[in-house]
């Protein structure tokens, strides 16, 4: 998978960000050119030991349309990963949601379309954009009812990406990421990688707190296993190009099953009692933290030969030992 890359010129957007840091430590090793587009130098991450690649990281703005001209002239791979990632900050200001999550999307393709470039671009998007549903598990059949300004947003992300492709002017694709979690920087946002916060939180001796009852199912993957899609993805456009894919690991948990896992996981690595116990929420919830999910990955797996590796148990205890 990884001989792909050789000597190809990839752009990473959300250079700094938790997908995006791990994507650049798997690709570090092949020779290809990899150009990292952050926001500010503020959270500008190191790359840790050797690295074959030649790594470049330009710092700009994604909602001006200038800074996507410069960069996509003789790019062949382009990993769309940065977002305003938090649904409450985009109810509570729509506009400047959209300016973050749909502006630069059209920005980068208009500028693909200028440069006369047919780049492969990899979209991280949302399992959310369905909504609340009764359909367990939730492959791509599942249609599309957005609740949330940050789902609409994504969504119509998507359906630029698929225009353009159709267009032929790129080749798109939009992995759809169940909850993600494992080892890297934490999350911009608040409301985004609650496993990885709970696992931090409990080696430091904190309790972990659950909202409610728990009783709601979540689909967790593995950071490794979301990087690989990426990878996959990429390498196998032809298949993939103007469709939507659901990623997750297949396998449901409640919220209070994960919770207790990690403590139990805790307690018996690093000997630190952790208490789990419900609280009242401090604010109410949105219905989309209410749902139910677990994903249905098939349509994924047989167009790449992707397939989810790590279990819930194996990335927990993963995390705690990259976390001590």
């Amino acid at each position: 998978m990884l001989d792909f890359y050789t000597n190809k010129r990839i752009l990473i957007s959300g250079g700094n960000g938790y997908i995006a840091t791990n994507l650049v430590e798997v690709l570090k090793v092949v020779d290809c050119n990899i150009i990292r587009l952050c926001r500010s130098a503020e959270r500008k991450s190191p790359i840790l030991g050797e690295a074959r690649a030649c790594i470049e990281t330009t710092f700009g703005n994604i909602r001006h349309p200038d800074v996507w001209l410069n960069l996509v002239r003789n790019v062949d791979v382009i990993f769309h990963l940065a977002a305003q990632t938090s649904l409450y900050v985009a109810n509570r200001d729509p506009i400047a949601d959209y300016q973050s999550n749909v502006l630069p999307m059209l920005y980068l393709l208009e500028a693909c379309r200028h440069q006369q470039c047919t780049p492969t671009v990899v979209f991280a998007s949302t399992v959310t954009i369905v909504g609340p549903t009764n359909q367990i598990p939730v492959n791509e059949t599942c249609p599309n009812k957005p609740i949330t300004m940050y789902d609409t947003h994504k969504l119509m992300a998507e359906l630029y990406l698929n225009y353009y492709t159709h267009q032929k002017i790129v080749q798109g694709t939009s992995l759809r990421l169940a909850n993600v979690y494992g080892p890297g920087r934490k999350s911009s946002s608040n409301d985004r990688g609650i496993l990885n916060i709970m696992i931090r939180k409990g080696l430091s001796g904190e309790p972990l707190t659950i909202y409610g009852t728990g009783e709601n199912v979540r689909d967790y993957v593995y950071i490794a296993d979301i990087v690989r899609a990426f990878l996959m993805a990429a390498t196998n456009i032809e298949q993939l190009a103007g469709r939507y894919f659901v990623i997750g690991h297949g396998k449901g948990h409640t919220i209070t099953e994960s919770f207790r896992l990690i403590a139990e996981r805790i307690e018996q690595k690093k000997d630190i009692p952790v208490i789990v116990k419900h609280v009242i929420p401090p604010s109410p919830q949105h219905l989309i933290e209410k749902r139910n999910f677990v994903a249905d990955s098939s349509a994924f797996k047989q167009a790449t030969g992707w397939n989810s590796h790590w279990s819930l148990v194996e990335g927990i205890d993963r995390t705690i030992e990259a976390y001590t």
